[in-house]
């Protein structure tokens, strides 16, 4: 534990456990007066004079100046570093002991920072986002105190990710376009804070319905120009890190010279692009036109499928180059994956191939747990990760009997429909109300109304509005044929 109060009471303790008077611990160098003034806190002792001291007193220069012990310290900087690995492996709770010992016994302003860094992180993975947010936003405002220690950067962006979790798109969408804006004016359009940024960005747009804002950004994420992919990352990193120090903002600079140093590829790393492959295939699934378009023209509605079949999420080529991105998240793993292959299953149901779609929706809903993204045509059962939460879970599984339901209809079996239907009302029955709830059902209303059920379709509607927050006062019946409001979700919106 670091000692008690300040240096002087550090020094008052040690000599009174030691059974020394002021007189003789200042010795034939000092004076007790000095002695004194030190214990009293009105003098701060010199570096000279604290190695002086602890020689006498038994103890460290360090001990005396900051509390702790070296050996404490390097014990505490092994157990920040043990919870950050904790971290890695998907061990949040006991990651966040570890930060909360390195927080209460630390008295080292670097160390306690990456600690609460990386409680917050925990707190993140736990799902208790409302605390992380807290913890965030004080890490925001300390490096925008003092921009010379640390950037505002990595909370910046850590803060729009939550924000997006817990469905404030406002907040998600402002602080998601500081960091890109400033990522772009250093220069830096590739790297992982670029790449997460843009992801949470691009999300964001989708969920407020603003397709060409999210077109615009998919371009520039996931169809970069090629003269940025042809240097290693960090040399990126590097020459962001001149920028910064050119500009004067000290934190930016260190913390993009460490990302240089510590970048290992040439490239980004694989799983931050294969999220960001995933986000653009959920965006273009949700009617975002492709990113291989160079400007988003005015589509007239498409009646392909005809009339009592799935209506489009997405056109045919925005399905067609969903899957393409797909198929670079196979190092995606847990509720990601199952993302991942849920969202094949639609993009194969939108180019009208229902029998590959339902094959892998059926093995999905067989298993009960995530599916490894497909490569080719085969499909690989991967065991859940231990803790993985049960309604998030239970979300997904609801989730895939609706793209079944869709792609049964489209086949013209509205029997074997209504039964996959019936199965995902049960299930939803069970979920809290909820931004995710409310779209499940609303998607269910849709479903109900192709299959001709315009009771049960009136009732999902209802069901997603009160699952949304709004009152029975400000309920009414959807007649058959009627669509909800949008309903725009957070990050855990489950529709795909």
């Amino acid at each position: 534990m670091p000692g008690p109060g300040n240096v002087g009471e550090r020094v008052r303790n040690l000599r009174l456990t030691r059974r020394l008077s002021q007189a003789q611990l200042a010795g034939h160098d000092l004076s007790d007066s000095y002695i004194s003034l030190i214990e009293s806190g009105k003098r701060t002792p010199t570096p000279t004079v604290l190695r002086m001291l602890a020689e006498r007193l038994g103890c460290t220069p360090e001990y005396l100046a900051e509390g702790v012990e070296p050996e404490q310290r390097a014990h505490l900087e092994v157990r920040e570093r043990h919870a950050h690995l904790a971290l890695l492996r998907g061990d949040a709770a006991t990651a966040e002991a570890g930060f909360d010992e390195v927080i209460a016994r630390s008295d080292d302003p670097d160390l306690t920072s990456r600690a609460r860094w990386g409680r917050a992180r925990a707190l993140e993975e736990l799902g208790r986002t409302d605390a992380a947010i807290a913890l965030f936003e004080e890490l925001r405002e300390q490096a925008e105190r003092d921009p010379g220690r640390a950037s505002w950067l990595p909370p910046v962006i850590a803060l729009a990710r939550c924000y997006h979790t817990v469905g404030d798109l406002g907040q998600a969408i402002a602080l998601g376009e500081r960091a890109v804006a400033r990522l772009e004016q250093l220069g830096l359009g590739v790297g992982h804070e670029y790449t997460e940024a843009g992801r949470i960005l691009l999300l964001a747009y989708v969920d407020r319905s603003d397709p060409v804002r999210a077109h615009d950004l998919g371009r520039r994420l996931l169809r970069p120009e090629q003269s940025a992919q042809d240097e290693p990352v960090s040399v990126h990193y590097q020459r962001a890190s001149v920028r910064a120090l050119e500009e004067g903002t000290i934190g930016d600079s260190l913390y993009f010279a460490d990302q240089a140093l510590a970048a290992r590829s040439d490239s980004t790393p694989v799983q931050s692009r294969a999220r960001l492959a995933l986000a653009g295939a959920k965006a273009l699934l949700r009617g975002v036109l492709p990113f291989s378009a160079a400007a988003p023209p005015v589509v007239p509605a498409s009646s392909e499928l005809g009339i009592g079949r799935p209506r489009p999420e997405g056109s045919r080529e925005a399905a067609q180059e969903a899957l393409e991105l797909l198929q670079g998240t196979a190092d995606l793993e847990g509720e990601e994956s199952t993302e991942s292959t849920i969202a094949k299953a639609r993009a194969l149901v939108l180019l009208g191939e229902l029998d590959d779609a339902i094959a892998t929706l059926e093995r999905f809903l067989d298993t009960g747990m995530a599916l490894a993204p497909p490569t080719g045509t085969q499909s690989v059962t991967v065991t859940p990760q231990p803790g993985s939460d049960l309604a998030v879970r239970t979300q997904k599984t609801i989730l895939a009997r609706l793209v079944l339901a869709r792609a049964r209809v489209a086949q013209g079996d509205l029997t074997a429909a209504q039964v996959v239907l019936r199965a995902a009302s049960e299930q939803l029955a069970a979920l809290s109300p909820g931004r995710p709830a409310a779209h499940l059902y609303r998607e269910l209303g849709e479903l109900y109304e192709l299959v001709q059920d315009t009771e049960s379709a009136a009732a999902a509607y209802r069901q997603a509005l009160q699952a949304a927050g709004l009152s029975a006062s400000q309920i009414t019946s959807a007649p058959s044929g009627t669509r909800t409001p949008s309903l725009h979700g957070p990050h855990d919106d489950p529709g795909l």
